[in-house]
């Protein structure tokens, strides 16, 4: 006989019930879920959401490590979850929660088999909730809108919510404009593809404007038979546009606008937003509303005045092509209305301070072909044609009087411009207390970057703490560091010999016992690179420290550099080893031996260290010496070299001969510096360009050699960010000879110009410090030109950029040892014309007086009005004025 009373049966029952559902959602058996849930009402759902809300604790505690058990449930625990919610509201962050969530889709069709007894209006209300997600809402945007197709609401217009329907519209196995006719959403969702905050990326993936199947089409499709509204579609296009934003982002909203094929009236109607787009807009999207007002002035819809109006911005903005295509479009309106010529010329002045002196002779042409008698026409540009260049200014002044002559003030000496050259800024010195040490230490470990003075100082303080108090160091670091990964005690499999940096010393510190990696196996993974032996020689630095703590810790580091680049005054290395003789220390051979490679090389030292009468002292004086000296370089011209898209054009490189001194007397952790290195290919690896240039601040030559592989990369490819280094290497220490310079020149010509101006922030500050050999650089120039390392219009922006700031004479020094080997080569380069714009710029800037380079007579007489004869023709008249004197170059 059955003896348990009902309540307990039923009470046994649905823990039973609970019990089968939480394991069906452990093991990730979500079809099961509507069967188990189904008989469950809302008193054993609220009671299962506790569990529920358990295993989500459960989940979130595993971790990264967890990812296959979270994989398994996070599907099944959703359903489950939502099923037990009644507020849509926590439905909605239910489901759209993150950390179940991933890169999984909803199950939903098992989702909706749960809420199946819901209200329409509930459902609705949690559709328009889940719209709201920003972080979900494109991945829901199925199940958004099956639940506004069941509760029979308006499909909500959130960024997301558009963003998925484009792109699950544009993804459709059919055609894009049927699967649009046939979409219940499409009149609701397409006037809003223009109006969220981001453009619309499916919008880019199908943007062809003559393809039957992408976006413009299908949208010009739907306006055509009703579905939306044109005059929208046009308008939407239109503010997209003004919104601004990169070419990329606008040009599919261009598209749709092509595809579109407004009438001319719909353009006429929306003039004025063209205008705008001229002056502000991309330079593609410009051009095409140039080309729209170019077609409305031919048909005399443009009025004067709103063609001066678009004149006066796109004849400031710097795109030649633009500016061109304006002045032809004012030439045709002053032919077809010369009445116009009143409000039309005097926009011409923005023309003639444009950059390039081919386009002030064209407005400077237009304007002496319709000028009137008007004296205030005359007057207003005469005062703008002060900006005219040299070459101009004697036409300006036959043609509009002696009001367009320069200023007597700008007849005054040239002053070259150059930035204040680079001071090296003292280190401070190592934390002195516990408490600094453990904030310094904490910082640089949990940021990105370090810099060389807080690794340095990071370092030494942990050093000189050991040596006092050890046990105090390690009680104050080990909170401050609870964070870390290795301090983990379920990461222990983790050998704490592999870590690096600062992280080495704090574990060794800790107790961590970090023995290191070997510096010879380092050395034997990918050794002929430069990254890789700077990183054994820095490990090994770090390692030795460490092992120092277990036996008898260094009172300070001898390496500590005390200058922010890196570099070491060698009067305090003496005053240092005199300290270590004083305690009765010996120097640790690696510390020893990274103070030699950074110490500065003044022979006025040499005395002091060998008055200290000990071995080291000793190194130090011979090193200080002709033993220190670095490493002799080779320069040779590498072949061209095809590779899997291409061809990598011939080059030069320069080889690094071995040093024998460091090869015999320094640990095995710096014979990767010392190997003799062939230059003959690009280092991948990747560093910190600061700290590799610390390891070896004096030795910038050999640097350089080892970097120019990447820099030439950056010039014959499409490397980027291989020029990172140089600046710091213009300002780093030792000689600036022919492996900086040829480093300089290549990087000139890098394909990207956030590298070129790297290249040109090197070239200033070596005629800062007067330390640029304008001819070397030169010559280099016009040998890599030779051998097509770098593009003569590459080299034009880098030297035009250099001029800009003010370094016109420096600039021209460079140009006038390049231009021989340009003028006298057989082909003209794309861009040749460009380099003498910029030397002529230079020339009627600085009033330099020099000979005219070889071959430029030849080039001037040769036949045409090409820009390259053009602007020899400019330099070489400059070159004649400045000769004849100040009254002759002021006029």
């Amino acid at each position: 006989m059955n003896t348990t009373s009902a309540p307990e049966r039923a009470t046994t029952s649905d823990q039973a019930s609970t019990d089968g559902v939480l394991d069906a959602v452990r093991t990730g058996r979500t079809a099961e879920l509507p069967r188990l849930l189904r008989p469950m009402d809302g008193t054993r759902r609220r009671d299962l959401l506790v569990g529920l809300k358990q295993l989500r604790a459960e989940l979130r505690a595993q971790g990264w490590d967890g990812w296959q058990q979270r994989d398994l449930m996070s599907p099944a625990l959703v359903v489950a979850g939502a099923a037990c919610h009644t507020g849509a509201a926590a439905a909605a962050a239910w489901i759209g929660a993150r950390d179940m969530r991933r890169w999984q889709q909803v199950p939903m069709g098992v989702l909706l088999d749960v809420l199946a007894d819901r209200d329409p209006q509930w459902l609705g209300d949690l559709a328009h909730r889940l719209a709201a997600r920003a972080s979900t809402v494109e991945q829901d945007y199925p199940l958004i809108s099956e639940l506004v197709r069941i509760a029979d609401c308006p499909m909500p217009t959130t960024d997301g919510c558009v963003e998925g329907w484009a792109m699950a519209v544009g993804t459709s196995r059919a055609p894009l404009a049927r699967a649009l006719r046939g979409d219940a959403h499409a009149g609701a969702l397409v006037p809003h593809l223009f109006e969220t905050a981001e453009p619309v990326r499916a919008l880019g993936w199908r943007c062809d404007p003559h393809d039957p199947h992408h976006w413009p089409a299908a949208l010009a499709a739907l306006a055509a038979d009703g579905i939306v509204d044109r005059a929208a579609l046009l308008d939407g296009c239109t503010a997209r546009l003004l919104r601004g934003g990169k070419y990329n982002q606008l040009k599919p909203y261009q598209a749709i606008w092509q595809g579109l094929r407004p009438t001319e009236p719909e353009e006429r109607e929306r003039a004025a937003d063209w205008i705008a787009l001229t002056a502000d807009a991309p330079s593609p999207v410009a051009g095409h509303a140039q080309q729209t007002l170019a077609r409305l002035a031919a048909a005399g819809h443009l009025t004067p005045r709103l063609l001066a109006e678009m004149s006066a911005a796109v004849l400031f903005r710097p795109e030649k092509k633009l500016v061109r295509a304006q002045l032809v479009l004012i030439g045709k309106e002053l032919r077809r209305d010369p009445a116009a010529a009143s409000e039309l010329l005097p926009v011409l002045g923005e023309a003639f301070g444009h950059t390039d002196t081919d386009i002030q002779e064209r407005a400077l042409k237009l304007a002496a072909l319709h000028l009137t008698d008007d004296p205030a026409l005359c007057a207003e540009l005469a005062a703008q044609a002060r900006l005219l260049s040299p070459a101009h200014r004697a036409r300006a002044v036959e043609l509009l009087g002696q009001d367009a002559a320069a200023p007597a003030e700008d007849a005054g000496p040239y002053q070259e411009l150059l930035p204040p050259p680079p001071v090296e800024a003292r280190l401070a010195p190592a934390p002195g207390t516990v408490a600094e040490t453990v904030e310094l230490v904490a910082a640089v470990l949990n940021s990105r970057t370090t810099t060389v003075e807080e690794f340095e100082r990071g370092f030494d303080g942990l050093v000189r703490h050991v040596h006092r108090d050890r046990a105090a160091l390690a009680e104050a670091l080990r909170p401050a560091l609870a964070d870390q990964w290795w301090l983990d005690p379920a990461r222990s499999r983790w050998s704490t010999g592999d870590l690096e940096g600062l992280a080495h010393i704090a574990a060794a510190v800790l107790d961590g016992r970090p023995t290191g990696r070997a510096p010879e196996l380092l050395a034997a993974w990918r050794s002929d690179c430069h990254h890789t032996a700077f990183a054994v020689a820095r490990h090994a630095r770090l390692a030795e420290a460490a092992r120092h703590f277990t036996t008898r810790p260094l009172p300070f580091l001898l390496a500590t550099p005390t200058g922010q680049s890196g570099t070491l005054d060698p009067g305090v290395l003496v005053e240092r080893l005199a300290e270590y003789g004083r305690l009765g220390e010996r120097p640790a051979p690696v510390d020893f031996g990274q103070a030699l490679l950074r110490v500065r090389r003044d022979a006025a030292a040499v005395s002091a260290a060998t008055a200290l009468g000990t071995p080291e002292g000793d190194r130090l004086a011979a090193w200080l010496g002709e033993a220190g000296e670095p490493a002799a370089l080779t320069r040779r011209t590498a072949s061209a070299v095809p590779y899997a898209y291409g061809e990598t054009p011939a080059h030069l490189v320069l080889d690094t001969a071995e040093r024998a001194t460091v090869l015999r007397e320094f640990p095995d952790a710096f014979h990767g510096l010392a190997r003799a290195r062939e230059a003959t290919g690009r280092c991948w690896d990747g560093g910190d360009e600061a700290l590799l240039i610390a390891a070896l601040p004096e030795e910038r030559e050999t640097l350089a050699a080892w970097w120019l592989p990447e820099i030439t990369a950056c010039a014959v490819h499409e490397g980027r960010g291989g020029l990172a280094a140089l600046p710091g290497l213009a300002a780093a220490g030792g000689p600036a000879g022919p492996a900086l310079h040829l480093a300089v020149a290549t990087g000139l010509g890098a394909r990207h110009p956030e590298d070129r101006l790297r290249a040109v922030d090197a070239l200033l500050t070596l005629a800062a410090r007067d330390e640029l050999d304008a001819g070397r650089l030169g010559g280099d120039l016009g040998e890599l030109l030779d051998l097509g390392t770098v593009k003569p219009n590459r080299l034009a922006d880098s030297l035009r950029t250099a001029a800009a700031t003010g370094a016109c004479a420096t600039t021209w020094a460079v140009l006038a040892a390049l231009l021989p080997a340009l003028l006298t080569a057989t082909a003209d380069p794309r861009g040749a014309g460009d380099l003498l714009a910029t030397a002529a710029d230079c020339v009627e800037q600085s009033g330099a007086a020099s000979p005219e380079p070889r071959g430029l007579a030849d080039v001037t007489a040769r036949p045409g009005r090409s820009r390259l004869v053009t602007q020899a023709a400019r330099l070489r008249d400059a070159l004649r004025r400045n000769a004849q004197g100040p009254a002759e170059r002021g006029r």
